[in-house]
């Protein structure tokens, strides 16, 4: 009778059995095919709350009861990144699960405001365009536009497009073609060779408020200029195993970057690496902490730059590029910024410009 817990029995059965894989390689996808992804899970109160207190992301309008009527909401309600990561997390295992660069995210549009706990999302995702990686031959590029929907009333919630370099069954056969658009260093955080080479302008602005007004009027002063509306945010968080595995794993990431050491020890970093979601939301927990944001409209050419290793520290750098008074509602007007979170090696880690309305109060 085979004793399967001997060591000498289980090693020799484990190389020859057949491994029940995950995820999807890239000639897989289709373009045009449309994937309803299976895992969905309900926005939780208390998923919420563990995202936003890891990520210093401490508006009392997701708090208090009283900060979220005062913001036209009914009730505390659910934070956008935490929707975004919920939404994202279960795309996970249909798309990116069998590794690859995390290119970047564009046209991220939240289509609803004080969305509720409890809330039951659906994830549907298309494939947009495929294509082929001629540096990078055991590799393929593709695009999805993913949306979060509510499962009850079928509004979808919030949307976005998605880039990720994904391995192939078989590498491709050079063709001498020219190089990937996304580029063969994808994930790389190298600055110039020179640091004399470095163009920047010869002032830097700090707005002197938190409001809207505040923000408009740095750029007046920066404007005519060799000057940029600039400054980076003093706190950091250190990553730790909360933010690198327990937090992707709430929301249903189940790519095993995350939380697989065994798998990770020959990658790159040699060890787990966060999920972008959360490094994007300490950096703009960091921004929000010197702004009094309203609400969150639109992201765009949102990139991961590098990977980030527990013991990292993220910091923030935030640039203002436009405040438009002519938008939203009388108490607040549109900012758009652009945002790079860094490590404390000074490794740009993430980037990305955000339109946000900012209260034109302060207090």
């Amino acid at each position: 009778m085979t004793d399967w817990t001997d060591p000498e029995t289980f090693g020799t059965a484990i190389d020859r059995v057949a491994v029940r894989e995950k995820g999807n390689h890239f000639e897989d996808f289709t373009e045009g095919e449309q994937i309803e992804h299976a895992a969905g899970h309900r926005l939780t109160r208390h998923g919420n709350e563990q995202w936003m207190s890891q990520t210093l992301n401490h508006d009392p309008a997701y708090w208090r009861p009283d900060a979220a009527d005062a913001r036209g909401f009914d009730e505390p309600p659910i934070h956008p990144d935490y929707l975004l990561a919920s939404v994202m997390g279960p795309s996970v295992e249909d798309l990116s699960e069998k590794g690859g660069y995390f290119l970047g995210r564009d046209d991220v549009q939240y289509h609803q405001h004080g969305v509720a706990p409890g809330t039951p999302l659906r994830v549907e995702s298309t494939v947009e365009q495929k294509q082929t990686s001629s540096s990078r031959p055991a590799y393929g590029i593709v695009t999805w536009t993913t949306s979060g929907i509510d499962a009850d009333s079928g509004k979808t919630l919030v949307s976005y497009e998605r880039t990720n370099m994904i391995p192939r069954r078989e590498e491709a056969i050079p063709d001498g073609g020219s190089s990937d658009t996304a580029g063969d260093d994808a994930g790389s955080a190298e600055g110039p060779a020179n640091p004399t080479d470095v163009e920047l302008p010869e002032t830097f602005v700090t707005p002197e408020g938190t409001g809207f007004e505040a923000f408009r009027a740095a750029l007046d002063r920066s404007a005519d200029r060799d000057a940029a509306v600039a400054y980076r945010h003093e706190r950091g968080r250190t990553m730790d195993e909360t933010m690198v595995a327990a937090l992707p794993l709430a929301t249903l990431n189940t790519a095993r970057q995350h939380h697989n050491a065994a798998a990770m020890a020959e990658s790159p970093s040699g060890e787990p690496v966060a999920y972008g979601d959360v490094t994007r939301s300490v950096a703009l927990g960091h921004a929000r902490s010197d702004e009094q944001t309203y609400r969150e409209l639109r992201f765009a050419n949102e990139q991961f730059h590098d990977f980030v290793t527990a013991g990292d520290t993220v910091f923030g750098f935030t640039r203002v590029i436009s405040a438009d008074g002519d938008r939203g509602p009388p108490r607040a007007g549109a900012v758009t910024f652009e945002h790079v979170a860094f490590t404390d090696d000074k490794r740009p880690v993430y980037s990305g410009t955000r339109t946000a309305l900012v209260d034109r109060t302060c207090d």
